[in-house]
This record gives C-alpha cells, sequence and structure tokens, in this order.
C-alpha cells in the first residue's frame, strides 16, 4: 500500500449571502483532495493529513470529521494558542466563486513553528509522496516557507515523491515576483505538477497550454498535467515525449466549482499511486470532479460519492 501525506490548512468553511441564510462546514484545499482522495482510494492508499489545529471545540470536531472520512490525523498538530483560519464563499448565478478569509493567525500558518513539528519531518521521510500546494505555501511566514522547500528537497533525496498544484492566490502573496520565486524553487523539486491553465497565465503570462508544458520541463518538473475545466486536460512525462490529451464530458448543470481542481487531484492521484496510466488517472479526476461541481460546497455529501465505480 502507498502513503501520502497532504500539507496544508483547513479552514471554517461559510457558504451563502452575508447576512443571509448561510451553511457552515470545513475545507481547504489541500484537505479537500486529502478527503476525496481517501473516498475513492479506500484501503489502497494510506493518506496522512500534515497541518495544526487549535484546542478548541470546533478544532476537535474538525478533527473527527476527517478521521471519520479515513484521513489520518496523526501528523496533525494541536496549538493551543490559535484557532482554524475563516473563510466565506459567494456565489454568482453560473456557480463561480468568491471568497473573503480571516486566516492571518490560524494555527495551520504557524504549524512549522510548532515544538513538535521535528516529528512530522521524521515521519514524511516513510512515506510514498508528498503533496503540497500553492495554499500550502502561501499561507506560510516567509521563512517558514524556505524551510519547508528545503525540507522537500531533503525528502526527494531519500526517494519521496513531490507533487505540487501550483493554486496560485495572487492575495495570498505579496507579489507575483514573491510567487514565481517560490514556485521556481519548487518546481525544480517536483516529480508531478499538477496545474491550471487559467493560474499559470494568470502568474506567469503562458500563451497557451503548451507554453505552460513547456515552462514546466525547463523548470525541472518530471511528469505534468494541465487542467483546461471543460476541455480536460494535457499529460507528459518530459522524459518520454509526447504529451497526451484526455477530454472530459462536459458537466449540464454546474452548480459550484468549489473544490474542482481539489477533487480532480484526488482522482488522479488515486489512480497514479495504484500505478494506472494517465488516461486512467485523467478520467478518474474528470468524473470525481464532474460530481463534485452538481453539489454546494468544498466537500460535498459522502453518499454523492459512494456511487463512482473507477475500472
Amino acid at each position: 500500500m502507498k502513503r501520502i501525506a497532504l500539507i496544508g490548512e483547513c479552514m471554517i468553511e461559510l457558504n451563502g449571502a452575508p447576512f443571509g441564510a448561510m451553511t457552515q462546514a470545513f475545507g481547504g484545499d489541500s484537505l479537500n483532495t486529502a478527503v476525496y482522495l481517501a473516498r475513492i482510494a479506500g484501503e489502497k492508499v494510506a493518506i496522512d493529513y500534515v497541518s495544526a489545529l487549535g484546542t478548541d471545540a470546533i478544532s476537535s470536531g474538525m478533527l473527527t470529521r476527517w478521521q471519520q472520512e479515513g484521513v489520518g490525523t496523526d501528523l496533525v498538530l494541536r496549538d493551543e494558542t490559535r484557532q482554524p483560519g475563516l473563510y466565506l464563499i459567494q456565489l454568482d448565478d453560473q456557480g463561480e466563486r468568491t471568497f473573503l478569509y480571516w486566516r492571518n493567525q490560524s494555527a495551520a500558518r504557524y504549524m512549522m513553528q510548532h515544538a513538535d513539528f521535528a516529528k512530522i519531518e521524521a515521519a514524511l521521510a516513510k512515506v510514498d509522496m508528498v503533496y503540497l500546494s500553492g495554499i500550502s505555501l502561501a499561507i506560510l511566514p516567509a521563512e517558514d516557507r524556505t524551510k519547508l522547500v528545503a525540507l522537500l528537497a531533503n525528502l526527494r533525496q531519500q526517494g519521496v515523491e513531490v507533487a505540487f498544484d501550483s493554486n496560485y492566490r495572487p492575495a495570498l502573496w505579496r507579489d507575483a515576483d514573491e510567487a514565481r520565486d517560490c514556485y521556481r524553487q519548487v518546481f525544480e523539486i517536483t516529480d508531478l505538477a499538477l496545474v491550471t491553465n487559467d493560474d499559470e497565465a494568470n502568474l506567469w503570462g503562458d500563451s497557451d497550454e503548451h507554453a505552460t508544458l513547456n515552462r514546466l520541463q525547463a523548470a525541472g518538473v518530471k511528469k505534468a498535467v494541465v487542467k483546461m475545466g471543460a476541455k480536460g486536460n494535457l499529460y507528459q512525462e518530459f522524459a518520454a515525449g509526447d504529451f497526451e490529451t484526455i477530454a472530459t464530458t462536459p458537466v449540464e448543470t454546474v452548480v459550484d466549482t468549489t473544490s474542482a481542481g481539489d477533487s480532480f487531484n484526488a482522482g488522479f492521484l488515486a489512480g497514479y499511486l495504484e500505478g494506472k496510466n494517465a488516461q486512467q488517472c485523467s478520467r478518474q479526476g474528470h468524473q470525481l470532479a464532474g460530481i463534485v461541481i452538481q453539489h454546494k460546497g468544498a466537500i460535498i455529501p459522502t453518499h454523492a460519492t459512494e456511487t463512482i465505480r473507477f475500472v
């Protein structure tokens, strides 16, 4: 059985109209991927989440929910001085979302300064893959970000694969130059990049998906997935040469695009860690994402994903 550790932050989620009806849940890009991966991989992949929470009742409740989803929580640190961050999702008529965040003092932001983080470092050396996103990096203080990149480089030298979703969010960075500098360092040690065409164009000015593949190859990435929404995705293992295009079946009724990329990543990684080929991995990602975007919220009800059967 392969083991993957996903690094990041989970926040309290409010979904609805300000001063109107709202639902409360939780979510965060890497946590969303961890939950969906646990749902569809079952006992085929061991999943650990790496983060920090408070010791308050909401933090404890979140931890319990993750465990119920099958996500390992032994690598979630508890911080007596801080609590989870908070975000509000607002949707337009087409299901596209905007976010408001309150996270500057969240426990996850300071996880690397936790007295027990050395335990995390030791545990990560025993996994097969470490997964993180641009958000996992952006929330950290600059000095901790540098330490995390160094840790990943060391893990990779020990044979741990690194998977990275760039997931660029401009508001989390001082400026685009800071984000590009950090991403360059991570791409140098990335085995599998899972990026979105819109994000890459916004940050790097890529003219199209093929320009993104060329840039990732030059940056040192070994394998890359470029997500293109309703157009499907591109995949290329650079040492092997040609790219592949994998189409998806468009969804007629899109309710909420929150977690579309996160759930695609889960489907793809489930196949990847089981040794499936790029076509199979991509189809799994598209199938899962297609279901997720027909529901509200980052993490949809369990029953909505129970009928998925991958070949």
